[in-house]
């Protein structure tokens, strides 16, 4: 993880999105964090953060979490078997 003041972000930003490609860029300002640049090498790193920062995908991965918890699931198992009965 590297820190980079705003100033030189501005200043260069290509520079720092190839960068942040590989690690995390820190952006400061007045010496504080301000923000965070996060680099993606491919437009499936892209989807898997936005599917890993998505609310409602998130509230659906909880709820069927809740759903094997308590029972309502259906094994793979048991699909595959329902398959080959057809």
């Amino acid at each position: 993880m590297k820190k980079v003041a705003l100033s030189e972000v501005k200043d260069d930003l290509s520079r720092y999105l190839r960068l942040a490609e590989k690690e995390e860029v820190i952006i400061t300002r007045h010496g504080k964090p301000a923000g965070l640049l996060i680099g993606f090498h491919s437009e499936d790193d892209w989807i898997d953060y936005r599917l890993e920062n998505d609310p409602r995908f998130l509230a659906r991965i909880e709820s069927a979490r809740r759903s094997v918890r308590a029972g309502k699931a259906v094994s793979l198992e048991d699909l595959e078997l329902d398959d080959e009965s057809r």
